[in-house]
């Protein structure tokens, strides 16, 4: 397939690019320095902004996109706003983002709901506000999207043996590595039940 990459160069990022190229996808990776990623075959990197040239003629979009500080922001609600505007002018219509499972309940033991969730809402409450809003963001648009969903993310390896469950938290499911949410993310491009589907993972 041919994909377009936001947010390459963060730890989810640069794993969903090696395993994109690695699997024979044709990469393009915005990223705005031209030496955030090494050359390989299969991959273009592209420098700039969101433009509808870096998604014309693609089979659908993946965005990686995070924030790592703790203050108020907008970055993803707003860059993916921007990347929606773009796929309607290039007529490209498959999306995969991602997002997180903190903030949502549905799936979640007792315990988990009542104590870990609301620490979790108060310490990451402008990060989970902002992601909120980018949901919102994809949730009314008329693409076929697909939200992924992980709770908190390790540096481990690649398992592809993680648990998920559709439009729920996977229940007891606490972490899995940025390198698993890499690879439930090329699956769904493959997986036509996750099309306007919220989905969930953990190992």
């Amino acid at each position: 397939m041919k994909l377009t990459i936001f947010g390459a160069t963060g730890g989810t990022g640069r794993a969903l690019v090696d395993q994109a190229c690695e699997a024979g996808h044709d990469v393009t990776a915005v990223v705005r320095s031209p030496n955030a990623l090494e050359a390989r075959p299969n991959l273009t990197v592209v420098t700039g902004g969101i433009t509808t040239s870096v998604i014309a003629g693609r089979d659908a979009v993946l965005t990686a996109i995070g924030y790592r500080g703790r203050g108020p922001t907008t970055v993803q609600t707003d860059t993916t706003r921007s990347i929606i505007e773009a796929m309607r002018e290039a007529g490209v219509r498959r999306l995969i983002c991602v997002s997180n499972s903190g903030m949502h309940t549905t799936g979640d033991d007792p315990l988990t709901k009542a104590l870990v969730k609301p620490i979790l809402r108060r310490v990451l409450r402008h990060g989970f506000a902002d992601m909120r809003g980018m949901e919102s963001v994809v949730l009314d648009s008329d693409l076929e999207w697909t939200i992924v969903r992980p709770p908190r993310l390790t540096n481990g390896p690649r398992t592809g043996t993680y648990r998920t469950e559709l439009n729920r938290n996977v229940r007891g499911g606490f972490q899995v590595s940025r390198a698993d949410v890499a690879d439930c993310m090329l699956r769904c491009l493959t997986g036509p039940e996750t099309i306007r589907t919220a989905i969930s993972l953990a190992g």
